[in-house]
């Protein structure tokens, strides 16, 4: 493993090339999507460049930087890599990403937090379709595990002490 200290530095983006092989495409919508990311949180997110400022990942953040009028963006060079190898980290950088999933539970209940707090999730990315199925897909699973915890039989918390043979009264003393 590579241990390789980095520096953010501020570049023009007019000086930032793109990568002719970068794969990866937006569409206009994801670009006005990461431009009202950028607004609503910052640029937190550094473009990662080779030594000649060719962009080996961060495209769509370039474009966005550029729709709400940034001169500049934050840099990393990544000088350590060799070509191949950053080639190969522009697809890394996608698919690695992209092969990741989500925890509905933990997803659903951050949505809803952010709602309460009548937060734009529009902001995240999700479209207001995807919000919707994620809470009514959780809201179904919730009133589903209910409605099953209260058809089971509770565990017993002690040890069973009636035997065979033995002998209730049910009832009240008088």
């Amino acid at each position: 493993m590579r241990n390789h200290a980095h520096k953010i530095a501020n570049r023009p983006i007019s000086e930032l090339k793109a990568f002719p092989g970068n794969a990866r495409t937006h569409s206009k919508k994801q670009i006005q999507q990461i431009a009202r990311s950028i607004k609503q949180f910052g640029f937190n997110n550094p473009v990662l460049v080779g030594d000649d400022d060719t962009i080996i990942a961060g495209h769509g953040r370039v474009a966005a930087a550029e729709l709400v009028g940034m001169a500049e963006v934050p840099t990393i060079k990544l000088s350590h890599l060799n070509a191949a190898e950053r080639r190969a980290y522009v697809l890394a950088d996608n698919k690695l990403a992209q092969n990741a999933g989500w925890d509905s539970e933990v997803l659903a209940l951050e949505m809803q937090s952010l709602i309460d707090l009548d937060f734009d999730l529009s902001l995240t990315g999700f479209e207001t379709v995807e919000i919707d199925q994620v809470l009514d897909d959780w809201a179904a699973s919730s009133s589903l595990e209910e409605e099953q915890s209260e058809d089971q039989i509770p565990e017993l918390a002690e040890q069973v002490v009636t035997q065979p043979g033995d002998m209730w009264q049910l009832g009240l003393d008088l």
